[in-house]
């Protein structure tokens, strides 16, 4: 079994901003599946994807920076060892729709992360980091992270969300190295 986790916030107010990209990836691949059925699990919005493994589709709802208090839980009564655990999040530091797969290491200042770090103290987990920029000048980060995409940006979004989910098919088809291969370009 494998975990798939978009990051992002509860509610329709964040439906569609930067910050909750990883809940937007999620529900495309969820889409791109045929997954329909939802249920709330563990503080979290969860689905199952029954194809040659099974994969559990999650969006915590316990806000961006306890999101480790929604993964743990349920990578624990899955049995799911971290490695096997796939995180989808906005980047500040990429350009906007640029892709980038790591394996371990810190949070980069994600809160989202390090909730994740800290509640499990593990950095195994395979992440997919989709850019979003940086605020233009003038702009605080918390108000740009929670803006939604310019129209100008929305086909780079499109695009972005649509390589994350193909990334995660790559990982769990022919393993993180290779997708990092394929995806890391640039």
């Amino acid at each position: 079994m494998k975990i798939v986790v978009g990051l992002g916030n509860p509610g329709q107010e964040y439906s569609a901003t930067r910050h909750n990209i990883g809940f937007m990836a999620v529900d495309k691949l969820a889409e791109r599946w045929a997954v329909t059925a939802w249920r709330e699990r563990y503080n979290a919005a969860v689905a199952e994807y029954r194809g040659k493994e099974t994969v559990l589709l999650v969006k915590p709802q316990t806000f961006m920076n306890l999101s480790g208090r929604a993964i743990v839980p349920l990578a624990a009564f899955y049995k799911v060892p971290y490695e096997d655990i796939i995180v989808i999040y906005d980047d500040l530091d990429l350009p906007t729709g640029r892709l980038r797969l790591r394996l371990k290491g810190g949070s980069g200042g994600h809160r989202g992360i390090e909730s994740l770090l800290f509640e499990s103290g593990k950095d195994d987990f395979a992440r997919i980091r989709i850019g979003i920029g940086r605020p233009p000048e003038g702009w605080e980060t918390a108000n740009y992270v929670l803006g939604r995409f310019s129209p100008e940006e929305a086909s780079a979004i499109s695009q972005a969300i649509s390589q994350a989910d193909d990334a995660v098919e790559c990982i769990i088809k022919e393993g993180f190295n290779k997708a990092m291969n394929k995806f890391n370009k640039g």
